[in-house]
């Protein structure tokens, strides 16, 4: 049931724009260490945002496809995608309200009594939120078979603040 959601085939196309997203940002930090990217992806393909040329996204984004069709699989998970920092929010969250809660009469003080123990089981979750993030990335959020994805077009969005390119892909 769990692999039939994961790949009805609108969620598919999302999960492996992501993929592929994520694969270009590796590719572009690759060549530009010390530059900052960001990515956003959908049903349609996914956005770059950082200061690069539209041949160089094109030549980043073609190269992390043929990457990904090599079998570099680990190319479709990122240190720095938004599913980790849900993830730690969802962990930090949880593990603070679970230490912290109690009864409708209990007072301040009593609360208050737990927050170390609210501190270190959130220090917990936070640390595990960086192994977890992964695989939430790995086995639910991206894909890194591409499959019959293919490049349509890659477009500079003009107008908009900083530099931002619309990469469009299909099936």
């Amino acid at each position: 049931m769990y692999k039939q959601f994961l790949n009805h085939p609108v969620l598919l196309r999302v999960r492996r724009n992501h993929g592929l997203e994520h694969a270009t940002m590796h590719v572009l930090s690759e060549r530009y260490p010390n530059s900052s990217f960001v990515g956003r992806s959908d049903g349609r393909g996914f956005y770059i945002y950082g200061q690069v040329a539209t041949d160089v996204v094109q030549s980043s984004v073609n190269e992390a496809l043929d990457r990904l069709r090599n079998g570099e699989k680990s190319l479709a998970i990122h240190p720095t995608c938004g599913t980790n920092l849900v993830t730690a929010g969802l962990l930090a969250a949880t593990a603070s309200f679970l230490s912290l809660g109690g009864n409708k009469e209990e007072g301040w003080r009593e609360r208050l009594r737990r927050l170390p123990t609210a501190i270190a089981a959130t220090t917990v979750a936070l640390f595990l939120a960086q192994p977890i993030g992964r695989a939430v990335q790995q086995y639910v959020t991206t894909e890194p078979n591409p499959g019959s994805l293919e490049i349509v077009a890659i477009h500079p969005i003009r107008g908009a603040r900083g530099n931002v390119h619309r990469v469009l892909t299909a099936n």
